[in-house]
């Protein structure tokens, strides 16, 4: 069975006598698009750097194509990254910075304008080839960077945070600049960001990083619909979750309410179950679900046609509730009115601690 492009086996890092990265085993596969997503301080960075040669494994060894990378320098290695902060050359125009790569690989002159500016043209630039990169956009700049680190035809694109100095628009452009690219290219991307909607509109795997460890690894839809334990549902930010011992008729006695789930449990037993907000539903009179709970509107998030609602069940837990503005235009919403909730008991997902 041949070898994933990219192979951690047992990785560690520490700085000090601090452990960054802990006993990480993680494949990429050929061609696929993988994020590596979590909070502030979580390993996903340090991760991405030991791929790029920016940092040493303290133990343990990094594979590309089957060759280990541990002591192999950053220019030796095929693996260009693409900054969140660009790192382009102020003193180089845009084809000059997309050259570069290119001229310390010792291509002459013509043929590495010609590969510069053809890269320039297929990220939509070409007209701005000679202009002054701190005279460009900030999307501008983007595609200046991924075309320097694109012209060398690597085998694997590192990205991280690339987007995050974007303004909204513009991270959505680039997010299908980037998937459109990745598609047709075939390159393997390896991509760290914090944003959970970057990761889910582009990867087609991700991995959530805690304390430099993973935590869940699967598709976007795998990791919001049957998150692994109670982190990744806290971090992945849309899911209800709900607590309590399990009653001797299967169900679950929370804070909430008397809930059930799809699925036998031992009694006495406490659980933690998830369900996405957009599988709750919101109704003005009770409705005849097993699972109900009534609950007091607290306030509205509108992001486009997307709204989601935020409210105050018994004991002060917080549902929230996504749906399209068009399916509540029959529902009148004001503050502190009491609605009632309701869900399936197979929406739910019973979390592993």
């Amino acid at each position: 069975m041949t070898e994933p492009l990219v192979v951690f086996e047992n990785v560690v890092k520490r700085f000090g006598n601090f452990e960054a990265v802990k006993q990480l085993n993680l494949n990429v596969h050929e061609g696929e698009f993988l994020a590596l997503m979590g909070p502030s301080g979580c390993g996903k960075t340090t991760t991405l750097r030991m791929l790029a040669g920016l940092e040493e494994p303290s133990e343990g060894d990094i594979r590309l194509a089957g060759k280990s990378l541990v002591g192999v320098k950053p220019h030796e290695r095929d693996t260009p990254m693409v900054w969140q902060s660009l790192a382009l050359f102020p003193f180089l125009n845009a084809r000059e910075n997309v050259e570069f790569g290119l001229k310390m690989r010792g291509m002459d002159g013509v043929e590495r304008k010609r590969k510069a500016f053809e890269w320039l043209e297929r990220l939509g630039i070409g007209e701005f080839s000679e202009r002054d990169v701190n005279s460009l956009s900030g999307g501008q700049r983007q595609r200046v960077a991924l075309a320097r680190a694109l012209v060398t035809e690597p085998g694997i694109l590192l990205l991280d945070e690339p987007l995050s100095a974007l303004d909204a628009n513009l991270v959505i452009r680039m997010q299908a600049v980037l998937t459109k690219l990745q598609r047709e290219l075939g390159i393997t991307f390896v991509y760290v960001t914090h944003s959970q909607s970057e990761a889910f509109a582009m990867a087609d795997r991700v991995v959530i990083m805690s304390k430099g460890e993973i935590s869940q690894i699967g598709t976007p839809r795998d990791i919001y619909r049957t998150p692994a334990n109670r982190f990744v549902a806290e971090f992945v930010g849309r899911n209800n979750i709900f607590s309590g011992r399990v009653n001797k008729r299967g169900a679950i006695d929370t804070e909430a309410g008397t809930l059930h789930v799809d699925r036998k449990l031992p009694v006495g037993d406490f659980v933690s179950f998830v369900v996405a907000a957009d599988l709750v539903a919101i109704s003005l009179s009770k409705p005849k679900e097993r699972n109900v709970i009534a609950a007091h509107l607290i306030s509205e998030e509108f992001v486009g046609s997307m709204v989601t609602l935020f409210f105050e069940a018994t004991g002060g837990t917080e549902i929230k509730v996504q749906a399209q503005e068009r399916a509540l235009e029959g529902i009148l919403r004001t503050p502190g009115q009491l609605l009632y909730l309701s869900f399936n008991a197979s929406s739910s997902h019973v979390l592993k601690y």
